[in-house]
This record gives structure tokens, C-alpha cells and sequence, in this order.
């Protein structure tokens, strides 16, 4: 039984372009368009899963693909730093800042830790392995980089190391068994 997952970062929000922490933002008008561009070059799918947040909804309608929102694929949830700069709250809870980098099961900002992210975008990996077929996944930077070092064996702390952009694929592939990471950093419609 083969499984190959594609996650797409959606595309770029005012927040993303600004440094700033994510909330469910709509997508910045490039974007859209970027994501329009892309749609012809995607392949076949047997199943496209987007996470709730409108950019991942709309960069999936942008792309032309009939998705089904799956709880799994969501951002993380950043609590109070939503919308805010990373310097912001540098400066107004260093503290929890340098908890937050630190320890994958820090929740300083009231929202969720990067170790329950991994644990979730982990068991929908998991699942995901006992299907044959390729599923697109609409998503966001943390969970992709979350899979990655899932898929790798890697410290959750590696996931501060990894660059993604928007509109960038990453492709895992799985025999049922285990998963391989395949490809990484494909930007989509760059130009």
C-alpha cells in the first residue's frame, strides 16, 4: 500500500508578509493569484484536505480543488500573540518568549504548544499511512515543519530551523510501514 501526502503552505497573508504572529486572515491579493497559477501543475489527487483557516480555504479554492476541512491540518494556535510582531512580544513577555522557543510543551501565549501540534499533524500522518493514494493537504509552516520532523526522527526543537514558505510543497510518501520525507521547498508559481 503506497500513500504520498502533498502539503501546500497556503499562500502569503498580511501577517505572514509582515512578521507577524497568524490569525484567520484572508489571503493577500498576490497570493490568490500565485495560487491560480499554480492549479495546472498539481497532480491528481484522491483526497484534498484543507485546514479551517480561511488562507488555507481560499488558497485551496484558488488552486480549483474541492477540499474537506480537516481539524488536524490547523496552524497552531497562538493565543493573545496572534496578529502581534515577533518583536512585540519579545518585548512585552520575553519570558514567555524564550519559554515558548525552548520547550515544545510551553503554551505561554494561552494558545496551543508545539508538542500538541506535532501530536496531532503525527496521528493524522499516522492515519494517513493506511490509505493507498496521494492527498493533498492545504495547510500552514508549523504543521509542515512538524511533519518533517516527525517523518525524520528529529527533535521537535529542530522545527525553528526550517524555513517554509508560502504556496511551498513538501511531499512525503509512505509503504504503510513508515513515512519518508520525499521533497521539500518546491515554491508554487513562484515568478
Amino acid at each position: 500500500m503506497l500513500a504520498r501526502l502533498t502539503m501546500i503552505a497556503s499562500g502569503a497573508t498580511q501577517a505572514t508578509r509582515k512578521g507577524r504572529f497568524p490569525h484567520d486572515e484572508a489571503l493577500e491579493p498576490r497570493a490568490l493569484d500565485r495560487a491560480g497559477s499554480l492549479a495546472a501543475s498539481l497532480r491528481r489527487a484522491d483526497r484534498v484536505w484543507t485546514s479551517p483557516a480561511l488562507a488555507a480555504r481560499q488558497t485551496s479554492d484558488a488552486l480549483g480543488l474541492e477540499a474537506t476541512v480537516e481539524p488536524l491540518l490547523a496552524e497552531q494556535d497562538f493565543g493573545r500573540w496572534a496578529s502581534k510582531g515577533f518583536e512585540e512580544v519579545q518585548a512585552e513577555d520575553p519570558e514567555g518568549m524564550a519559554a515558548w522557543l525552548s520547550d515544545p510543551d510551553a503554551a505561554p501565549h494561552g494558545g496551543e504548544s508545539l508538542a500538541a501540534v506535532a501530536h496531532r499533524v503525527a496521528a493524522l500522518m499516522e492515519r494517513l499511512a493506511g490509505e493507498s493514494g496521494h492527498t493533498v493537504a492545504l495547510t500552514h509552516a508549523v504543521p509542515v515543519r512538524a511533519a518533517m520532523v516527525h517523518v525524520l526522527g528529529a527533535p521537535l526543537s529542530s522545527v525553528w530551523k526550517i524555513d517554509i514558505e508560502p504556496l511551498s510543497l513538501t511531499e512525503f510518501r509512505s509503504d504503510g510501514r513508515r513515512w519518508v520525507l520525499h521533497a521539500s521547498g518546491m515554491v508554487v508559481g513562484a515568478k
